[in-house]
């Protein structure tokens, strides 16, 4: 399995704006996205630290498709106006513990 964790620094007047659009756009582009597994915004709890989107992915070709396809790209050039900082885009790869239990 793998994981990608976009961080985003957001203004703070742009949250609820932001919030819906990863509800009513992010959410369901990627549930379309060939081995989508997941995908969740972490926010925080200090409010200083930065957002999180992660996403997991079946397979590595799965989360390379959906980056070089530009869905990626285009779902954060839609927030974009939304930022206070530019993101940072980290990929994982993942064991699921459940599998070794």
């Amino acid at each position: 399995m793998f994981v990608r964790l976009t961080y985003f620094g957001f203004k703070p007047d742009k949250l609820k704006e932001l919030k819906k659009f990863y509800n009513d756009v992010a959410i369901p582009t990627l549930k379309k996205q060939k081995g989508n597994l997941e995908c969740r915004l972490l926010e925080p709890v200090d409010k200083k630290e930065d957002y999180i989107s992660m996403t997991t992915w079946e397979k590595k070709e799965d989360a390379d498709t959906y980056h070089n396809t530009g869905v990626y790209k285009s779902l954060v050039d839609q927030v974009r106006p939304f930022f206070s900082k530019e993101p940072v885009l980290r990929v994982y790869e993942a064991e699921d513990v459940m599998e070794h239990a």
